[in-house]
């Protein structure tokens, strides 16, 4: 469960933050159920000017995750310094991943969605709210594993799932 295995969140810092923020807050809340192991709690970045020092640190992290959530808000799409960067890890990791679409669409917003997380096979699309989010961290991993190689192209709604 998305508890136990740790999450990868790819999000654009300058105006993404406090969507991040909000999952960390959800986690905490007692009257919301939701909870994932967030692999940025550990090793912080010191250097921020240098890109391959913060290269090594963000792939570090994601090393050790199970599974990416990739926030998508109005920017995303236009910060390619790290984001596509980050998306093209997760590929190459095979690790599942789960967008989480900050304007509460339940499918892939090709006006929003950065190139990096078009064409890829078994892409779960979700609205941004802790009973979907939590819902695919629990369910969707197992799914990917079952389904990535053998789909095309293809993204997945929230209501496809399962």
């Amino acid at each position: 469960m998305a508890y136990r295995d740790r999450t990868y969140v790819i999000f654009d810092g300058g105006t993404d933050i406090r969507s991040y923020n909000l999952m960390k807050a959800w986690k905490h809340n007692e009257h919301i159920d939701f909870d994932f192991y967030d692999s940025h709690d550990f090793r912080p970045i010191v250097n921020a000017e240098n890109r391959q020092y913060i290269r090594s640190i963000l792939r570090e992290r994601m090393s050790k995750a199970k599974h990416v959530v990739v926030l998508i808000g109005e920017y995303t799409k236009y910060h390619t310094k790290y984001i596509e960067w980050e998306i093209e890890l997760a590929k190459e990791k095979n690790l599942p991943i789960i967008v989480a679409n900050l304007d509460g669409k339940n499918e892939c917003n090709t006006t929003l969605c950065p190139l990096a997380l078009k064409n890829i096979p078994c892409v779960l699309h979700v609205p941004f709210s802790p009973n979907k989010i939590k819902y695919a961290l629990d369910n969707f991993p197992n799914y990917h594993k079952e389904n990535h190689l053998k789909s095309r192209s293809h993204s997945l709604r929230y209501k496809n799932l399962g």
